[in-house]
C-alpha cells in the first residue's frame, strides 16, 4: 500500500472543495480521462481579482483528489498574482509529502492553475501551444518534461514518469525524454542501443487493471446488483472497495478472490493480491 501521509489521507476521504462553480471566472482543465488522470479547476473572483472561492472536479487516484483539494487550500483568498507563484512542491509540501511514483499528481495541479491564469488572461499557454507531444500515451509534451527536469533536477525516465506519466505507457518515447535530459544537463544525446523490453510499468499495469474491471469483472457484478471500484494500485497489490449487493454479500470473500483476483491474475499478472477497503473508506 503507498504511504501516504495523514493529511493526503484527510485530503482524500473528505475533500472540501469538490463541485462546480456556475460561471466561473477562470476555468480550466488538464490531463485525459480516456488515457489516465484529469483535473478541472474553477475559480470566482472578487473584486479586486483576489481568489473567493475555488472548486475542482478530477478523475484520479487519492493523491490526484488530495493534491486538487491541497492546491485550493493554498489559492483561496490569494491575489492571482500571489496565486501564479503555487508550484508542485508547494502542493507536495502542504500535504507532508507524497509518494515519489504520485509526484505527477501535484504536477497536475500546478498545471491546471498555470492554465487556467493563462487563459484568463488571454496568453499562450506554452506547455501546450508551443509544445511538441512526446509522449502520446498521456499527452505529456517536450516542454513539460524540459521544466520538471530543470525545476527537479531528474536524471532518469523513471522520475519523468513520477512527475509527468511521460514513458508510463508503450513507452515508445523513452529515448526522446532520455534525450531531453540530457539536452538540459547538458550531455550528448544516448546512442541507440538495442535493449530488451522492460517489465510492466506501474502505470500500464493501472491501466491495464482498469481495463479488465471495466471490460471483464464489473459486467458480471452488476448483473446481479453489484460492482467494484478501484481505489489503488501499488505495484502488485490491488485495492478495491465493493459497491452495491457486493458490499454486503456474506460470500464477497469468494468474489473477491474468485472473479476480481482471478481474472485480474489471468489477465493482467499471475502475482496480482486485491484486496477490499470497502469497509475502511466507508468508515473513514
Amino acid at each position: 500500500m503507498w504511504d501516504y501521509t495523514e493529511k493526503v489521507k484527510q485530503h482524500f476521504l473528505h475533500p472540501k472543495n469538490t463541485g462546480e462553480i456556475p460561471k466561473p471566472d477562470l476555468d480550466a482543465t488538464v490531463g485525459n480521462i480516456t488515457c489516465g488522470d484529469a483535473l478541472r479547476l474553477m475559480v470566482r473572483l472578487d473584486g479586486a481579482d483576489r481568489i473567493a472561492d475555488a472548486k475542482f472536479q478530477t478523475f484520479g487516484c487519492a493523491s490526484a483528489i488530495a493534491s486538487s483539494d491541497a492546491l485550493i487550500e493554498l489559492i483561496k483568498g490569494k491575489t492571482l498574482d500571489e496565486a501564479a507563484g503555487i508550484t508542485n512542491d508547494d502542493i507536495a509540501a502542504y500535504l507532508g509529502g507524497l509518494p515519489e511514483a504520485k509526484m505527477h499528481c501535484s504536477v497536475m495541479g500546478m498545471e491546471a492553475l498555470q492554465k487556467a491564469l493563462a487563459q484568463y488572461r488571454h496568453q499562450p499557454f506554452a506547455l501546450e501551444t508551443e509544445g511538441q507531444v512526446v509522449c502520446k500515451c498521456f499527452g505529456v509534451t517536450d516542454k513539460l518534461i524540459d521544466k520538471v527536469v530543470r525545476e527537479q533536477h531528474l536524471h532518469t525516465v523513471e522520475e519523468v514518469t513520477h512527475f509527468t506519466k511521460a514513458g508510463g505507457g508503450c513507452r515508445g518515447c523513452h529515448r526522446e525524454i532520455e534525450a531531453i535530459i540530457a539536452k538540459v544537463h547538458g550531455q550528448p544525446a544516448p546512442a541507440p542501443q538495442a535493449k530488451p523490453p522492460p517489465p510492466m510499468t506501474n502505470l500500464q499495469r493501472i491501466n491495464r487493471i482498469q481495463e479488465v474491471l471495466a471490460g471483464e469483472v464489473r459486467p458480471l457484478l452488476q448483473a446481479d446488483g453489484g460492482d467494484v471500484e478501484l481505489v489503488d494500485v501499488d505495484g502488485k497489490r490491488v485495492q478495491v472497495a465493493f459497491r452495491g449487493h457486493c458490499a454486503w454479500c456474506p460470500v464477497s470473500d469468494v468474489t473477491l478472490k474468485g472473479a476480481v483476483q482471478a481474472k485480474l491474475r489471468e489477465l493482467v499478472d499471475p502475482e496480482i493480491v486485491v484486496e477490499d477497503v470497502g469497509e475502511h473508506l466507508t468508515n473513514g
